[in-house]
């Protein structure tokens, strides 16, 4: 057994600081000592899979862009709008993104509160120090020095005593100072706020007193009251639930036609595309086949067939109006009805382009015939309509109701039998769209578009003798002269013509109501149509249906030129483009052009345009760009024919002389013409 250690451990000993240090430092000079650096190296590590990169490459430089929006924050932020009632998504999105906080209590050094705390922990540490010495005086007078027995029980006993252990430190540990920054002291005591007592007094409502006896009569007359105004509140029940549906159902309807609406433009487009694909030949044609046959034919010349426009539900109508449209010249209105007047079954307004032949691009459906029609030359949208039972009315097609805007009623001064013919003229000082129509009954109405309504005023009765006698109603209804055609001067505003049923022609003025200017004995048979000259101011042309086309100086009774074409005339129409070229379909199914400047007594083309010996022409038009021509028959259908190039002929120029362009030609052109006719050498057509 090794003796024991003669050293005895003091609780309360301490070590100085000194010798501890030193010790500390002599411990790591022999741990450093016997440390192999070479067995301790870092060895670097490649994956298998690390590109390779040249010198050059790793010497490149890579510039990265930092930028201070974060891309994980979120972008459909969404918060309650108080304003609105409703959730509204904020633009201003957080881009600050926290990595690390730590709150702390740090202090510089220099500043004042550091130096008072520093002073303050100096003199706690101060105090308990000397206790300590005290305590370990006492201690030691009291307590010999024993020997320890076990070294195990003497280590730990020095353990607890040693001056760096928890205990001692523990034990040095006075009291807690109080926090400096957010400390807070305080003590309140709330006060009970003082009961009142409130009290009111009303004042008793008035008091009668009511008696009365109840029969068995009248317990039966309360019942019935109640029952009735039960029954009652049940009708206006059913009433609104009625309207409630009717409501669903219209906005149903509105919003099924809003998403057609928006699928019309699309699908109209993707129509004409299939329609223009299918009809690419015919669109060809239109566009740049000359008939190279006129060379041979000397001055004659030929219609070559474009489109048909057919609608399904106007086979058993006829075409009774047709016109372009002065804005869009590829498109025109067509009018609807029945010559046979035992057989009114109604008619139609139709519109159609020469995009889209197959279907019409607008459709209206009215109540009686349509007989007549015309587009305003400068608001393109407005169509003048006159129908078989006497009305007038004009149709918007900027809107799209079926009903007309403007309509004539009996109170408005309607006509009492079919209007045969509709004419715009130049708006009124007040700038209202006026126009014009003739009726059979033997007025010739201006019609004036105010607002909302329609204002008619009676221009001229037409009379056989020209004016209106005020005897008795058996010599009035014998000397009533019936309207069947119009057409005003192309210069004059006030001139206007107007043919008769009767085969007479009036020439008019706006300013005399009372009187004819000039009376013309035109035709044996009903006037059908009478049209100024697009050019020449004195010229105006007539048809009828006695087989006859007249062509009139309106300075002279009688008539420039005749031409019989063994059929009866429908209708008539000059070229826009020749003061000498004109059109006329006769019931014959044939379709007549004459230019009297390359023949003055027969038509240069002459051709049957329907097969079916049962279909009769009925209507012609020129377009007013295009080389084609539109024709209407008793079917409801519409041919669109082009001319050929011996038709739009251009008058040959002697040597020397000047071309004269514009109208100042055309002009010259007719009235070459009249001059050799008035010339008595010559014979008269």
């Amino acid at each position: 057994m090794p003796p024991a250690s003669n050293v005895h451990k003091v609780s309360g000993a301490r070590l100085p600081k000194a010798s501890i240090k030193k010790k500390d430092d002599e411990e790591s000079v022999d741990v450093l000592e016997g440390f192999d650096e070479s067995s301790h190296l870092k060895a670097t590590v490649e994956p298998a899979h690390q590109l390779e990169l040249s010198e050059a490459e790793l010497k490149e430089e890579v510039t990265k862009v930092l930028t201070a929006t974060n891309p994980y924050a979120p972008q459909n932020i969404v918060h309650y709008s108080f304003k609105e009632h409703s959730y509204k998504q904020t633009a201003a999105v957080d881009h600050l993104a926290v990595h690390f906080v730590l709150e702390g209590n740090l202090l510089h050094k220099d500043s004042d509160e550091a130096r008072r705390l520093k002073i303050r922990d100096n003199l706690s540490e101060e105090h308990p120090s000397m206790e300590n010495k005290a305590e370990s005086h006492e201690y030691h007078a009291e307590t010999p020095a024993t020997p320890v027995e076990e070294g195990g029980e003497g280590e730990e006993a020095g353990e607890e005593d040693r001056p760096d252990s928890a205990a001692s430190k523990s034990a040095k540990k006075g009291a807690k100072p109080t926090n400096q920054f957010n400390f807070s002291e305080r003590a309140s005591q709330t006060l009970n706020n003082p009961s009142r007592e409130r009290s009111c007094q009303t004042e008793p409502p008035p008091r009668c007193t009511f008696s009365s006896t109840a029969n068995q009569w009248e317990i039966y007359d309360a019942y019935l009251e109640e029952l009735q105004t039960h029954a009652k509140k049940e009708k206006q029940k059913t009433i609104l639930l009625k309207k409630d549906n009717v409501k669903k159902k219209i906005t149903l309807t509105e919003t099924h036609r809003d998403d057609i609406a928006k699928i019309g433009k699309v699908a109209k487009i993707l129509e004409r595309m299939v329609i223009q694909n299918i009809m690419d030949d015919i669109g060809q044609d239109f566009k740049y086949y000359e008939d190279p046959s006129d060379e041979y034919r000397g001055q004659d010349g030929t219609l070559l067939p474009l489109w048909t426009f057919q609608y399904e539900k106007a086979r058993n109508l006829s075409v009774t109006a047709l016109c372009w449209n002065k804005k869009y010249q590829d498109m025109f209105a067509m009018g609807l009805g029945s010559y046979v007047f035992g057989k009114q079954e109604g008619g139609m307004l139709l519109l159609y382009s020469l995009k889209n032949p197959a279907f019409p691009e607008y459709i209206y459906s009215t109540p009686s015939g349509v007989l007549c029609l015309d587009i305003h030359p400068e608001h393109s949208y407005l169509v003048a309509v006159g129908f078989y039972d006497g009305c007038v009315a004009v149709y918007n097609l900027k809107k799209k109701e079926q009903h007309p805007v403007y309509k004539s009623t009996t109170k408005t001064g309607k006509h009492t039998d079919p209007v045969w013919q509709v004419r715009w003229q130049n708006d009124d000082l007040d700038n209202n769209h006026v126009f014009y129509s003739v009726s059979s009954d033997s007025r010739v109405v201006s019609w004036t578009l105010v607002k909302n309504e329609i204002i008619s005023s009676d221009i001229i009765r037409l009379s056989v003798k020209g004016a209106v006698s005020d005897e008795a109603d058996g010599a009035q209804l014998s000397s009533i002269s019936y309207g069947r055609s119009l057409d005003f001067h192309k210069e004059i505003d006030y001139l206007f013509l107007v043919g008769t049923e009767e085969g007479k022609i009036y020439k008019c003025s706006k300013s005399y109501s009372s009187q004819f200017l000039e009376t013309y004995d035109a035709h044996n048979m009903p006037v059908d149509t009478v049209k100024w000259n697009f050019f020449h101011p004195k010229i105006f042309i007539s048809c009828s249906s006695d087989w006859t086309i007249k062509i009139w100086d309106h300075t002279i009774n009688t008539p420039m030129f005749t031409f019989v074409l063994n059929a009866a005339v429908g209708d008539v129409a000059w070229a826009p483009y020749s003061s000498t070229v004109f059109a006329a379909v006769t019931t014959d199914r044939k379709v007549h052009v004459f230019d009297l400047s390359i023949n003055k007594h027969e038509a240069i083309c002459q051709q049957l345009v329907v097969i079916k010996k049962k279909i009769k022409l009925t209507h012609i038009v020129f377009n007013p760009i295009h080389p084609i021509i539109i024709v209407g028959d008793d079917q409801g259908n519409v041919i669109s024919l082009k001319l050929s190039p011996n038709l739009r002929k251009k008058p040959k120029i002697k040597k020397g002389q000047e071309l004269s362009k514009g109208s100042e030609a055309e002009v010259a052109k007719m009235d070459k013409l009249l001059s050799l006719l008035r010339d008595p050498e010559l014979s008269t057509v």
